[in-house]
């Protein structure tokens, strides 16, 4: 899985990415501002202080990170089967 080397906050909740594998592009979280944790963002400058984490996640602060990979499906359009070859997504 491809690991994130770069994040930079950009205006209205979107964030900029680029993984090892050369993707880069950017991201909407606009959509989780105020909903539980994400609660955290509507504080003047919170959003801005985001950074990778010591296992990729992508991280503002000890106590609020976001999965890479999901990220990164949500930056490329791939499904999970794409990102993890041999990996099941169906409960048969």
């Amino acid at each position: 899985m491809p690991r994130p080397i770069a994040a930079r906050p950009l205006p209205n909740y979107r964030l900029w990415l680029r993984y090892d594998d050369g993707v880069e592009g950017e991201v909407d979280l606009s959509d989780l501002v105020g909903c539980g944790v994400f609660e955290a963002w509507s504080r003047p400058g919170v959003f801005e202080t985001v950074t990778i984490g010591d296992h990729g996640a992508i991280a503002w602060g000890e106590d609020l990170d976001l999965c890479p990979d999901a990220l990164y499906m949500q930056l490329t359009g791939k499904s999970a089967a794409e990102v993890f070859p041999g990996h099941r997504s169906d409960h048969a």
